[in-house]
C-alpha cells in the first residue's frame, strides 16, 4: 500500500453491491480489501488492520453484529454498518456493538463516501487532540488517552471507539452542556441537516456510557443535550 493511503475493508455478501462500493471508494483514493462473509471479515481485519470497515449486517457464517463485536474487541476501528432494514432497534443494536454510523439500503454512493470521509476526519481530529494531553482525571473518572483506557473508581471499562471519543469530548468540557447537534458535528463529524438518525445515535451512545460507567455520569438537559457531571 502506498504511504498515506487509507485502507478500507468492505464486507458485503452481495457481489454487485460490494463491487459498486469498491469502485467508488477506489475512485476516492482508498485502498480496498473485500470480504463476503463473517469469518472472512474477521480474518481480513486481523491481516490488514484497516483504517475503516464498511460492514453489512446480514452475512453468511455469522452476521455483521458479531463481526463488529469481534473486531472491536481486538482493536478500535471505525465501522460504517449497512443494512436492508430500517427499524430503529436494528440501528441501536448496531451502534451498541461498536458501529460509528449506520446506512440503510438502498443508499447513494455519494452519501456513503461522505460518511466514510466524515468518520476518518473524526479519527484524525481525535488523534491530534489526543497528542495534546495524555491523561484526564475528573474525580473518580480516569481516562488514559494514549492507551485509550477508561476506569471509574478504579474499575476499568471497555469502550467502543466512538464511546471513548464522546467521553473525552465531555471530559474536556466538564459540566458544560453539550447540545446534541454540536456533539454530532464535533464528535461524529456529521452534517445534522442531512442525517435524520443523528440524535438517536447520540442518545444510544449516552445510554451505553451510563451503563458502563454509571448512571450518574452524564446529566440529561431536556430539550438541549447532555453534560458530564463527574468532576473535581
Amino acid at each position: 500500500m502506498e504511504p498515506g493511503r487509507r485502507l478500507v475493508l468492505v464486507v458485503e455478501d452481495d457481489v454487485t453491491i460490494a463491487e459498486s462500493i469498491t469502485a467508488r471508494l477506489r475512485a476516492e483514493g482508498f485502498v480496498i480489501e473485500v470480504a463476503h462473509d463473517g469469518p472472512a471479515a474477521v480474518a481480513a481485519d486481523a491481516e490488514h488492520d484497516p483504517d475503516l470497515v464498511v460492514l453489512d449486517v446480514m452475512l453468511p457464517g455469522f452476521d455483521g453484529l458479531e463481526v463488529c463485536r469481534r473486531i472491536q474487541t481486538r482493536r478500535p476501528v471505525p465501522v460504517l454498518m449497512l443494512t436492508a432494514r430500517a427499524e430503529e432497534t436494528d440501528m441501536l443494536v448496531g451502534l451498541g456493538v461498536g458501529a460509528d454510523d449506520y446506512l440503510t439500503k438502498p443508499f447513494s454512493m455519494r452519501v456513503l463516501t461522505a460518511r466514510v470521509h466524515a468518520l476518518l476526519r473524526r479519527v484524525e481530529r481525535s488523534a491530534r487532540a489526543d497528542a495534546a494531553d495524555a491523561r484526564i482525571v475528573l474525580g473518580d473518572l480516569e481516562i488514559d488517552i494514549d492507551r485509550r483506557r477508561v476506569a471509574r473508581g478504579g474499575v476499568p471499562s471497555q469502550l467502543t471507539p466512538i464511546e471513548f471519543d464522546l467521553l473525552v469530548h465531555f471530559a474536556r468540557r466538564p459540566r458544560a452542556v453539550q447540545p446534541r447537534e454540536r456533539l454530532l458535528n464535533e464528535v461524529w463529524g456529521w452534517d445534522t441537516h442531512t442525517n435524520a438518525s443523528g440524535t438517536r445515535a447520540v442518545d444510544s451512545h449516552i445510554k451505553a456510557l451510563r451503563r458502563k460507567l454509571g448512571a450518574d455520569l452524564i446529566r440529561t438537559v431536556h430539550g438541549i443535550g447532555y453534560a458530564l457531571e463527574v468532576g473535581p
